[in-house]
């Protein structure tokens, strides 16, 4: 077993709410433990968004895409902090802010290995520089691109199963925020 799987999580409330722990391992056993997670998305001046295609070796999803970043605080940390060390371990990569855009709720079955993801999950956007430099770790990571998010909508459209169930959701969060949010670099 990886040895993430054996770190803590926060089990929640529908509300957000603590409601206990977990290992991570447990937490994702059917029929899945509603616990607290954060989705990374970082956007470069041009407005396109970095994705990751997920390790092989990952116990969920495993060769799908998704968001730069995922992961679970440790219960009773900061969001911001832990997903701020996540894309270190992940990427190489600091960002100076992190903003929350909001909280998307689901619950996703992997046919593959039959864990469940059910999340709390905390969208979190961040802003990097045009040809910023990525450390992928082959651990997590199998590969890196930017995407646009007109291309990325008619991706997802087209053939969803590359992707990670919650992506979409995720690029929702973003989505209603947009209007206030410019993506282009003005």
């Amino acid at each position: 077993m990886n040895e993430r799987e054996s770190h803590l999580v926060e089990l929640v409330t529908e509300r957000g709410e603590p409601d206990g722990t977990a290992t991570v391992a447990a937490a994702h056993e059917w029929p899945g433990h509603l616990h607290r997670a954060f989705s990374v998305l970082l956007v470069d001046p041009h407005g396109r968004f970095l994705l990751q295609q997920r390790a092989a070796g990952k116990t969920r999803f495993a060769s799908r895409w998704g968001n730069a970043c995922c992961g679970h605080p440790a219960p009773g940390s900061d969001v911001s902090v832990a997903a701020q060390r996540r894309l270190g371990e992940e990427l190489g990569l600091q960002v100076p802010v992190l903003r929350q855009l909001g909280v998307y709720v689901y619950r996703a079955g992997d046919a593959r290995t039959g864990l469940v993801e059910h999340e709390y999950d905390h969208v979190l956007l961040g802003r990097v520089t045009a040809g910023v430099a990525l450390r992928a770790d082959p651990a997590e990571i199998d590969d890196v691109r930017w995407v646009g998010f007109e291309d990325l909508r008619q991706e997802l459209n087209e053939d969803p199963a590359r992707y990670v169930p919650w992506l979409p959701g995720v690029l929702s969060v973003w989505h209603r925020d947009a209007p206030t949010e410019p993506i282009d670099g003005r």
